[in-house]
């Protein structure tokens, strides 16, 4: 009966205490670059190797597959707390209010916003987990790593060899690029490199790239071209958006203003018809009835989403000063937008929260239009809850395909989540002290930032404020996004139809981004092409190494900047 051994103390406090140490990765590459990585795998194969060589040396029970998955699950948690708003809206609010929120009420704030995502999920179970075929490639990966480590013991030695392999290189590049010698950004014109488009000496993006896959990579790199390489020169050149007039350097922020707009469009309504016809679908083949019952039976969670949603509204108003019925519209907002993350990342991969706040921010620069503030923190609520949303049902795909318990899933995600607001927020204000010196700069450019403070600012004036050219282009991407959402719901959608989703995204990142991950997939693809036994044993793994290397050097170097001024 030990394999039954699931939410012990031990696997409890084991993914805390690797979402503790994994938290300032996703901190730190998502004030780089605006993206988090889901940590589950490197939570587990991390964990499984630790209780496996302490069962060698010591008399200690077998670690199970099922305790294995509440600490992924309690991991992963704590490492997304960044979709709280850590790297995004609560930075925004510190540069357009000059006041930094102290550590407390950041923590009590982050909390609550990613607490009431995890209920959100629970609800969103029967109808995305168990009902559904979304793939949700992060839980598969994890689900796929969890199956070979478990049931071929070398397996687990080979993948966690990889993953300390490809983080000590990926580490060793971001050291040498950091203290010895600065690998430079390769362009080939300065033209090209003020639009954005570059190669990064970056493994990270190289790390997200193969996870993501070829069509979302693709779709990126396609997006890339239009946004950056089609639109962007256009609009400067009939003087719709402006040429700075200092000394030369990346356009990327006075583009993104314009190019956020199709993009957030095409990406919610892709979103959104694609979820409103499967939708439809389900509800006439009689499956939605008996979800809701399901899913409504239980007091517990019916407890914990209205506590979540009191505290959250309770915070709105005593941190930020926002008013009670905007405060308590946040809290259905944030219900809708996170149904339509988690579609999403079932498809995708990729939690799409820079979006889901630009569409809050859309309707309440419409329901409070001049309210700065009250604009940026009602966003953050649909964004945090978003966030914890997306991972936890990647971590209910795993579960419930192993047959583990979803309310033990559960209790786990919101200790990690508890753990991660904490951890989070200190390494946030340790590496951020001063954000109206720090932010957006060479050193620390905080894209997603630089966007949530341009929204905020724009929609003070209402939907008027924003450029006729901008709405016209709003409604192009809306209806791409129908069409290509319209097409993706189809019994039998083309082969090679590109992702709505990574195409809007594509509008709203850099395009070396976009292109460097696009070069990830690709030699994903390749190494699949070649043989694909090794790639499907050791991409995922690889990847993963990839992403932590480079994140925490990156985390240290900041720090021992800090400590040497």
């Amino acid at each position: 009966m030990h394999e039954d051994r699931e939410l012990t103390l031990r696997s409890l406090l084991t993914g805390l205490v690797l979402g503790a140490a994994l938290a300032p990765c996703n901190v730190y590459s998502g004030l780089k670059i605006g993206w988090s990585f889901n940590m589950s795998i490197i939570a587990l194969l991390a964990g499984f190797a630790f209780w496996r060589a302490l069962e060698r040396a010591a008399p200690v029970p077998r670690w199970t597959l099922k305790e294995s998955n509440i600490g992924q699950t309690a991991a992963s948690s704590a490492a997304s707390i960044i979709s709280g708003g850590l790297v995004a809206p609560i930075p925004a609010y510190a540069l357009l209010t000059g006041a930094q929120l102290p550590a407390a009420p950041m923590m009590a704030w982050v909390f609550a916003v990613s607490f009431l995502g995890v209920w959100v999920a629970w609800y969103l179970r029967p109808a995305l987990i168990v009902e559904s075929p979304l793939r949700f490639p992060a839980g598969v990966a994890t689900l796929e790593t969890m199956g070979d480590i478990f049931g071929r013991g070398r397996e687990a030695l080979a993948r966690i060899a990889v993953l300390s392999g490809a983080g000590l290189v990926s580490g060793a590049v971001k050291w040498a690029s950091t203290f010895v010698w600065q690998l430079p950004r390769w362009s080939p014109s300065l033209a090209l490199e003020r639009l954005t488009f570059a190669l990064e000496p970056s493994l990270l993006l190289v790390g997200f790239g193969a996870i993501i896959g070829l069509r979302v990579g693709a779709s990126l790199a396609a997006g890339a071209l239009v946004a950056w390489g089609g639109l962007a020169p256009w609009l400067l050149a009939r003087g719709w958006v402006a040429m700075p007039a200092e000394a030369p350097g990346s356009l990327f922020g006075p583009l993104v203003e314009w190019l956020l707009w199709p993009g957030v469009s095409l990406m919610v309504a892709a979103t959104l018809t694609t979820f409103a016809v499967k939708g439809v679908r389900t509800l006439r083949g009689g499956h939605g009835v008996g979800i809701r019952r399901n899913a409504l039976r239980a007091r517990g969670p019916a407890a914990g989403f209205a506590v979540a949603a009191l505290l959250a509204v309770a915070l709105q108003v005593l941190l930020f000063d926002i008013g009670i019925a905007l405060a308590l519209l946040a809290i259905p907002l944030a219900v809708v937008l996170a149904a339509v993350a988690a579609r999403v990342v079932g498809e995708t991969g990729i939690p799409p929260i820079g979006a889901i706040g630009k569409v809050s921010q859309l309707g309440f620069g419409v329901a409070a239009p001049g309210q700065t503030v009250t604009n940026l923190m009602t966003a953050n609520v649909a964004g945090g809850a978003a966030g914890q949303c997306a991972d936890l049902l990647n971590d209910f795909k795993v579960g419930h395909a192993i047959g583990a318990a979803p309310a033990r899933q559960a209790i786990a995600q919101c200790f990690g989540v508890a753990t991660g607001s904490v951890v989070g927020v200190l390494v946030y204000l340790a590496l951020i002290p001063d954000p109206a010196a720090m932010l957006l700069t060479e050193q620390w450019p905080a894209p997603a930032v630089a966007t949530w403070k341009a929204v905020a600012e724009a929609l003070t004036l209402g939907l008027a404020s924003v450029p006729p050219s901008a709405q016209l282009a709003m409604l192009a991407g809306g209806a791409v996004g129908v069409a290509l959402g319209a097409l993706d719901a189809a019994p039998r959608p083309p082969r090679w139809l590109p992702s709505g989703v990574a195409l809007g995204l594509a509008f709203v990142i850099p395009a070396s981004i976009s292109l460097m991950m696009f070069a990830g997939a690709a030699l994903a693809w390749a190494l699949f092409a070649r043989n694909a036994p090794l790639a499907g044993r050791f991409t995922i793994t690889a990847a993963a190494g990839l992403i932590a290397g480079e994140s925490i050097v990156g985390v240290a170097a900041s720090f021992w900047d800090m400590a040497g001024r």
